[in-house]
């Protein structure tokens, strides 16, 4: 009987730990336009250079996901392959990281971005 009780234990044990290693669910509202607002729309807003240029409007959920001329900026699920993490992280050319001409974005902000574009990049 002994035996039978330490599979389980354990089994429970490594999904509680698996549980506390996730990251929390990213808020759209509170977290991402934030992060958005302090480093995007500056430029990325109807009438400013990096609209003209790119099309892009970080003002609010349904532009961003709307993407600009050069196709969509998120893809829900995919932070790897997802335009606005390529950039924000810099694994895109140098001369288009964002925010352009500014220091790239705090650690915790490119994670939050990340975390949420995996998570569904959702609208709450």
């Amino acid at each position: 009987m002994f035996k039978t009780l330490i599979l389980p234990a354990a089994l429970l044990s490594a999904m509680a730990m698996l549980a506390a290693c996730s990251p929390k669910n990213v808020s759209y509202s509170k977290e991402v336009q934030t992060i958005l607002s302090k480093n995007c729309s500056e430029c990325h807003t109807p009438g400013k250079p990096g609209f003209e240029a790119s099309g892009l409007d970080t003002t609010s959920y349904a532009s961003l996901m709307k993407g600009g001329k050069f196709g969509s900026l998120v893809k829900p699920g995919d932070a790897f392959t997802s335009a606005l993490n390529m950039l924000v992280e810099g694994r895109a050319h140098p001369s288009i990281r964002m925010p352009h001409g500014k220091e790239k974005l705090p650690a915790a902000d490119i994670e939050t971005l990340k975390n949420w574009v995996n998570q569904g990049a959702k609208n709450d």
